[in-house]
């Protein structure tokens, strides 16, 4: 008697397999972007912003928890690239894989959409999944160096707060642009396309001016996050935020512009307000206006589907749905139609 095999049996593990590879392989790569705008904090390397948190998170959102060990891996190839694994490594890599993961049941736990549609999802991806669940790696990174005596315990906080930053940048800042990758294109109308190419203009000329500037001209760079939060929702806002962090951060690295003459410390503290604001701005800004934009769609629809009822009310017809049969020959003189409204 012949067996037969589904092949659907091999499939799917053969596809959670690859999937989880790929998380790993795309966090691996972040990790060494990341990297490049380093920055030393009391002896410890921190980065502003920390691309795989948003990579871990954006992953698990999308694929579900059971990517897990793509994180865990990427994570421990991450660290392998810059110093000899030890056994302390492994309490590095649980936190780098904690946080994601905490960060993704809180966000399921209130409901959260991934087109990030309204001002709550917002809220909740920086709050949650930024703030509250990236404390996680950072108490266990800076924590496991102070027990090792890698770190004085005096400069724990500085340290840590650096490390939290960056964790949560790397959510705030990437987290959304890679979950707008697997929504479909709108179309783009040419008058779009003409505003969308001199919102990029702009950014091309503020932006480098802002970030190079010795003047402290960083807040040039808040008009053009309104503007593309207004007219092209998440996609422009984030984009530009992201153009904005990337300058800047490596501006702060080489210790010039707009972080000249400044100390190691007041870089941190500059560049990771600058970040965080522009990401707060940008996220929230667009979210809120992507919620009104669905409320003032639903509420016409409405208003059509109301004055579809008025007319057939106002002309003796069946309303639709009601089977078909004639109505009866109303006793009142049928109502005048409704003045347009101004």
């Amino acid at each position: 008697m012949a067996v037969v095999v589904d092949s659907r049996q091999f499939g799917r593990p053969v596809q959670a397999a690859l999937t989880t590879l790929a998380v790993a392989a795309v966090y691996y790569l972040s990790g060494r972007l990341g990297l490049l705008g380093r920055l030393d904090v009391e002896g410890i390397v921190v980065t502003p912003v920390w691309p795989p948190t948003g990579v871990a998170v954006a992953a698990l959102l999308v694929y579900g928890v059971r990517v897990w060990p793509g994180i865990a891996l990427g994570s421990l190839l991450v660290i392998a690239s810059l110093t000899t694994p030890q056994p302390i490594t492994l309490v590095n890599v649980a936190g780098n894989t904690a946080a994601p993961l905490c960060a993704v049941l809180l966000l399921r736990r209130v409901g959260f959409r991934l087109d990030i549609s309204r001002l709550r999802d917002g809220m909740a991806l920086v709050f949650l999944g930024g703030l509250c669940a990236m404390a996680v790696s950072a108490t266990a990174g800076v924590g496991i160096q102070v027990l090792t005596g890698g770190l004085a315990t005096r400069d724990f906080w500085a340290v840590w707060l650096a490390w939290w930053v960056g964790d949560a940048m790397g959510v705030l800042l990437v987290t959304p642009l890679l979950l707008l990758l697997l929504r479909p294109m709108g179309r783009f109308r040419v008058r779009r396309w003409k505003e969308a190419v001199c919102l990029v203009v702009a950014a091309a000329v503020l932006v480098p001016l802002a970030a190079l500037s010795p003047m402290s001209l960083l807040f040039l760079v808040f008009p053009l996050l309104v503007w593309a939060a207004l007219r092209f929702q998440l996609a422009g806002s984030m984009l530009c935020a992201l153009f904005a962090s990337v300058l800047t951060t490596f501006e702060a690295n080489v210790a010039s512009g707009a972080f000249v003459h400044q100390t190691d410390i007041e870089i941190m503290a500059k560049l990771q307000a600058f970040n965080g604001a522009a990401a707060l701005t940008a996220l929230l800004l667009s979210s809120l206006v992507t919620e009104q934009r669905a409320t003032r769609r639903s509420v016409q629809r409405a208003c059509d589907e109301l004055a579809e009822v008025l007319e057939h009310l106002t002309a003796g017809d069946d309303l639709p749905g009601a089977g078909g049969h004639p109505s009866a020959p109303s006793a009142r003189p049928p109502r005048p139609p409704l003045p347009p409204s101004t």
